[in-house]
């Protein structure tokens, strides 16, 4: 009876002990869940939450804030994360339920700068770049950005080459490098480089612009930024957003700003007289006073219209956006319509992969393009347009010439004898596939493709005797046709760290190819038999169809590279940025297609320093200083192969065409390179209410590409070699202000840029 006793005591003894060790095997894993909230009691949409040192195990917070966390640890600790608020850790102390209030973080907050392949908070870059917000340029109605971005950055400038409708202005970064090539920037668009026009891109999906100035920032893009580079970032929707369908639109009218200074009647009359020169023709009388501009000019509208939506799922987000754009010129039969489709998904799937694609579609139609105000203003303002019974005239008799009669009326009501359209469709997409790397944090791949297609139709009829002082001049018509396609790879490896809270460590390895299709053609004819045939049918012409060898157009390009690059930061106090590229081109002679190039960019944060501390009229203060190099394969392809021309000549009775050598070959022919210095200085003043930065750079280009021309003797015109050097240098001032901040709902923000350069 005692050895059953003892017995009894030891089955109990273990029952608890196993009771003890099995509550507290279930005590380490308990399922978690809660809100996560801002400082306004709002839900935090999209707020990372994991576990402490085990970042591969967690979730994200729905649309009203709250999450789900299984197999947490009871005596663990969940951090919570989100961008613009402050990390948040909190101990879990077995309780089922963590409902959190997250607070802003300011430091987080500020602007955040796009430098090419990643971003940077604008205090820690290093190298020249300008920001402009998607919102500041939406204020003025453009078909393009580069009428909004006009004036608002320093070192930037934008001609107006043209005023036809939808035309983009001319984008000079620190004036011009190159004289034989093409100078426009390099536009890359959600991190691709964007195979079409500035003008293709709709200015109502734009979030921000990042300019990229000098060579220690642009190096990373190697030789397709040697004239510096726009980056532009679209709109997105957000991790666990609820979909949001929005629209803007506007009208408005358009008037010319001035005529241009022309004589009015009385003023050619005196002119004449004091001349002592030509009699007044048969159209001409002293006492007639016509002002062509306003016979010609008429009103005209823009609009636009623009539908999108955009929201997330639980690890992606999406937007997708459609836009009508419309503008009417104030010369008659211009005109410019465009339609723009634009769709982006992103979506993470598990903890270590995440894809997006993008595609941005626009066709657009554009009108009168050819029709200018020469025409317009050489007719003599003594000239009477209309006939005795109030009827427009055809012609107007002058001194030494015979003019047609420009008007808005008589250019409306031309119907089919005139007609000059441009047609275009772009299609830009781009894919990506990024992939956290298991077991190293902060490293991950990336795969970056771009597939690009665009294609222009064109077509222009002139009737007989339209434009011509000759009623029977014949009829002409024109097409021509383009098309370029165009693909890009990127493979990109990153790694990104912070040891010990201070040292912040990025470093990023990429290789790419990228080859560029393009071929156009050109075919004209004279005398179409009927005006309604327009250009669509060039085969029924009676007269002369032409096909200009010179009209006619093919290449093929391609380009390989490699680029390393570490960004180093210490405490926010001391940044190094080190880019090394290199790039190779089919353009250019074997044996000199590649070309190496590194750039180097120092910053210093002088406010950070604990010897600035009790000064609190200074907000920021940084000095930078860069060094970098850029190369530019400036010549179109095949151009080390020289160049044959044609020549027609008559062989006896035979019709024949002959070829013969017009430039040279170069088989050393290389790149066109420049290097670049700049110093700058950036400021934020008086509680953020003052800010600015001063800069000064100097370029140096080298081995500049340029035609040699040849004297007469040696039977060839020229040939392409690297030749001279030029130096651009110059200084930047950018200072903006906020006068009043939130007064009564009021706010009112000032800037103005400064800058002078000089090209030897």
């Amino acid at each position: 009876m005692k050895n059953k006793n003892v017995s009894i005591k030891v089955k109990g003894w273990l029952f608890a002990i196993l009771w003890i060790i099995s509550l507290s095997v279930f005590a380490q894993n308990i399922t978690v869940r809660g809100t996560v909230a801002d400082e306004n009691n709002e839900p935090v949409i999209g707020a990372t939450v994991i576990v402490s040192g085990d970042p591969s195990h967690g979730t994200i917070t729905d649309i009203d804030g709250k999450y789900i966390l299984p197999n947490v640890p009871a005596d663990g600790s969940l951090e919570f994360r989100f961008v613009g608020m402050k990390n948040l850790v909190v101990p879990v102390n077995g309780k089922t339920t963590l409902n959190v209030v997250m607070e802003s973080d300011v430091q987080a907050l500020e602007e955040l700068v796009v430098i090419g392949y990643g971003t940077q908070r604008k205090e820690a870059v290093t190298g020249s770049v300008a920001s402009v917000r998607g919102d500041v340029l939406q204020e003025m109605p453009s078909s393009n950005i580069t009428q909004a971005l006009q004036g608002r950055i320093p070192g930037v400038e934008m001609a107006q080459t043209s005023s036809k409708p939808g035309a983009a202005m001319q984008i000079r970064i620190r004036g011009t490098r190159s004289l034989n090539a093409s100078n426009d920037p390099l536009v890359v668009l959600d991190g691709i480089p964007f195979a079409g026009s500035i003008g293709d891109i709709n200015p109502n999906d734009i979030k921000s612009i990042d300019i990229l100035k000098d060579a220690s920032a642009t190096a990373i893009y190697g030789s397709r930024g040697a004239n510096g580079v726009i980056l532009v970032t679209t709109n997105k929707g957000t991790v666990g957003q609820k979909a949001q369908i929005s629209y803007n639109g506007y009208y408005g009218a358009k008037d010319i700003f001035a005529k241009y200074p022309m004589m009015d009647g009385p003023e050619f009359v005196a002119l004449r007289k004091a001349a002592g020169k030509f009699q007044n023709a048969k159209d001409e009388s002293d006492d007639v006073n016509t002002d062509w501009q306003d016979l010609f000019y008429k009103t005209g509208m823009v609009t636009d219209h623009n539908l999108a939506i955009l929201g997330g799922t639980k690890q992606g987000n999406y937007n997708f956006s459609a836009d009508y754009y419309q503008e009417e010129a104030v010369i008659p039969g211009q005109n410019y319509n465009r339609i723009t489709l634009r769709g982006a998904l992103e979506q993470g799937i598990g903890n270590y992969l995440r894809f997006g694609i993008t595609t941005n579609n626009n066709y657009s139609v554009n009108n009168g393009s050819s029709l200018g105000l020469y025409g317009v203003l050489s007719l003599s303002p003594i000239a009477n347009p209309y006939n005795e019974d109030g009827t427009w005239k055809r012609t107007v008799m002058m001194p030494l010439d015979e003019q047609w009669v420009y008007s808005r009326e008589i250019i409306e009501n031309l119907g089919d004898k005139w007609k000059d359209q441009s047609k275009a469709f772009g299609s830009y997409n781009t894919l990506y596939g990024e992939a956290k790397i298991p077991g190293v944090e902060g490293l991950k791949y990336r795969l970056n493709i771009g597939l690009n297609y665009r294609n222009t139709n064109g077509g222009s009829y002139t009737g007989e005797g339209v434009f011509s002082s000759v009623p029977t001049t014949p009829s002409t018509a024109s097409i021509s046709n383009s098309l370029t396609t165009s693909w890009v790879v990127e493979n990109l490896l990153t790694y990104d760290h912070t040891f010990a809270e201070k040292h912040q460590l990025n470093i990023m390895g990429m290789y790419s190819a990228e080859e560029t299709s393009y071929n156009s053609s050109n075919i004209s004819a004279k005398d179409i038999p009927a005006d309604h045939f327009q250009f669509y049918n060039l085969g029924t012409a009676q007269g002369e169809i032409t096909i200009n060898p010179n009209n006619q157009n093919y290449y093929q390009s391609g380009l390989k590279s490699w680029m390393g690059r570490i960004m180093y930061n210490y405490d926010n106090r001391y940044m190094l940025t080190a880019v090394l590229r290199s790039d190779g081109s089919s353009r250019l002679a074997p044996g000199h297609q590649w070309h190496t190039y590194p750039a180097i960019s120092l910053g210093w944060n002088i406010k950070n320093e604990s010897f600035m501390e009790n000064i609190s009229s200074i907000n920021m203060l940084k000095l930078r200083a860069g060094y970098g190099q850029t190369s530019n394969q400036a010549v179109n392809p095949y151009a080390t192969l020289g160049l044959l021309s044609t020549r027609p000549y008559n062989f006896g009775d035979t019709y024949s065409t002959g070829y013969y050598v017009s430039e040279l070959p170069n088989p050393n022919l290389g790149w066109e390179y420049s290097e670049t210095w700049n110093y700058g200085v950036d400021f934020t003043l008086l509680n953020n209410r003052l800010s600015g930065s001063l800069e000064y750079y100097v370029t140096n280009t080298k081995d500049i590409l340029l035609r040699v021309n040849l004297p007469n003797t040696s039977g060839v015109g020229s040939y392409m070699a690297n030749i001279g050097e030029s130096q651009n240098k110059g200084w930047e001032v950018s200072l903006n202000g906020t006068i009043l901040e939130n007064v009564n709902g009021w706010t009112w923000e000032a800037g103005v840029n400064f800058y002078g350069k000089s090209l030897l």
